[in-house]
Parts: C-alpha cells; structure tokens; sequence
C-alpha cells in the first residue's frame, strides 16, 4: 500500500496579525486612571469591545466616553472589588453587551499607608508591624487581595462559558501583581507587600487550574509608575519624583504608556504560549537600588 502523503501544516500566522484583538472583548478593573486605564486603552487600540470598571464609577464612565469619542466600543460599570456580587454583575453585563469575555484584567488596588521608614530617612511610627492600624491591613488585603480572587473567580466562570463554532474559546487572565512581591521596600506598607505575594502566588495556581480550559493567567508586576496611587502623591511631590528617578537603574519612573505592549502580548495570540507568568516591568529595581531613597518630606 502507497503511504498517504502527510496534510500540510497549517500556516502559522502573521506576527502582528497575532496582537490584533478584533472580535474579542476584554473587562478592567480600576480602570478609571493609571494602568487600569492604560490597559483599556491598549485593548480598544488593537480591536476589542472593552469594559471600563472602577470603585469610582464617574471616573470609569469618563474614560468610557473618552473611548467612545475616539471612535471604539467601549461602556463602563461601578464595581466594588471587594463586592463578589458586583463583580459578577459586571462579568455578567459585559457578557450580556459584548457575546462573551476573552479578556480579563484584575487591576483594581491602593496602598493604604506608608512602611516602617519614611522618604526623609527615618522611622515611620504608624508602619510599624506593633502599631500597624488593623482597619488598613484588612482593607488593603481586601482589595489588593481578595478582589484579585473575586475577579479571577469570575472571569473563569464566564471564560469556560466562551464557545466558538462549538470549540472551546478560552481566554486570557492578566492580574496586576507588583514589583513589592519579589523586592521588600521600606517604605512600602507591610499589608501591600503581603498581598501583593499572595496575588503572585494565586496567580500561578488559577493558572495551573484553568489551563485545561484553555484560560491562560498572567501577571504584570509594575515597579514606581506616576499614577494615582497612594492620593497621586508622586504627582504632587516633585522631590518624590526625583527621588524615585535617582534610585530606579534605568534613571526614571515609568508612565502608563509604556505598560500596553506587555499588556498586548499577555492579552492577545502573540502570548499564546504563556502562562503563569510573573512579568516585571520595573526599571531593573529587582536588581537593587541604585542609591537609598532619601529625599525632604
């Protein structure tokens, strides 16, 4: 018998045809300014139909518009991370505009208090572990944490919903982790850094979880980017600039632009092949300051 010729593979495709997000959709939390905006922004950009969500639901609503204006599908939702019940209202009517969820970003988070030590070089009495206050532990674990769990939690239910002429679509997860889960900064609050471990930690097991349903989980783990965390008070102090400058290894704090093409790749085709990744996007500060953050308070 004359062997079958063997079918051709398929072509591979195109290497930008791989970021292009038309015909998906993708769901941010804390998306009303900072990455959680940059990452909306990043998605509306390449093609998908996007969720704009925020505790600050007049924000997000603005940014929506913003979108919109420019000529993408883009609506917004007032969520309440730490309010599972809210974030599945969310999940459900981005379901419900949109056909589906291929995208999902766990962003929302805040820094509810300074570390042990302070930009002006000495201790901190309030970030003291036998003085922290237990309200901003709880809160600061509650969002930064539990909020992750939440949105996870919800983009699985509606992601292994997701079917495409009856195959299996997926989707992608991106969580927002921190440079704080790998390198210990003194004046960063002790609950942040907790948490923020803990979201890196999760993050691989939801991964490990969800990759038999075709559900990839990243996570994105900034270093000092100007946004509005901590009351924008970066923004406000110029010396904190500076100082942030001086000690990061490539001589500058980060701005939101310079998230979106990791957040592309981790969202789009082109990141395929990843999951339970912890990607660090910081300047090099995991390789260790440059000089002690010291500047006048």
């Amino acid at each position: 018998m004359t062997a079958q010729p063997a079918s051709p593979l398929p072509a591979p495709p195109s290497t930008l045809a791989q970021f292009d997000l038309s015909r998906r959709s993708g769901l941010v939390t804390g998306a009303a300014s900072g990455i959680g905006l940059a990452y909306a922004e990043v998605l509306a950009e390449a093609g998908a139909k996007v969720t704009l969500t925020d505790i600050d639901g007049e924000g997000a609503e603005r940014a929506a518009a913003r979108l919109r204006d420019a000529g993408h599908d883009a609506r917004s939702a007032r969520v309440d991370v730490r309010d599972l019940a809210a974030v599945a209202a969310a999940f459900d009517g981005h379901v419900a505009a949109w056909g589906g969820c291929d995208i999902a970003f766990a962003n929302a988070g805040l820094d509810v208090g300074n570390g042990f030590w302070t930009p002006g070089d000495k201790r901190n009495p309030a970030g003291q572990i036998d003085a922290y206050d237990p309200e901003r532990w709880d809160r600061s674990i509650a969002i930064n944490l539990t909020g992750v769990f939440h949105t996870v939690r919800e983009a699985a239910r509606v992601m292994k919903a997701n079917e495409a002429n009856g195959q299996r679509r997926g989707g992608s997860i991106v969580i927002t982790s921190s440079n704080a889960a790998e390198v210990n900064e003194a004046i960063v609050g002790v609950p942040y850094m907790a948490a923020k471990a803990g979201v890196k930690h999760f993050m691989r097991h939801a991964a490990y979880e969800l990759a038999a349903f075709g559900i990839r989980v990243n996570a994105i783990a900034p270093g000092p980017f100007v946004t509005n965390i901590g009351d924008g008070w970066v923004k406000k102090n110029p010396a904190a600039k500076q100082a942030w400058d001086a000690l990061v290894p490539v001589g500058r704090m980060a701005e939101t632009y310079q998230i979106k093409p990791l957040a592309l790749l981790l969202a789009s085709d082109a990141g395929s092949y990843m999951t339970g990744s912890h990607v660090m996007i910081d300047g090099g500060m995991q390789l260790g300051p440059v000089k002690p953050l010291v500047f006048e308070e």
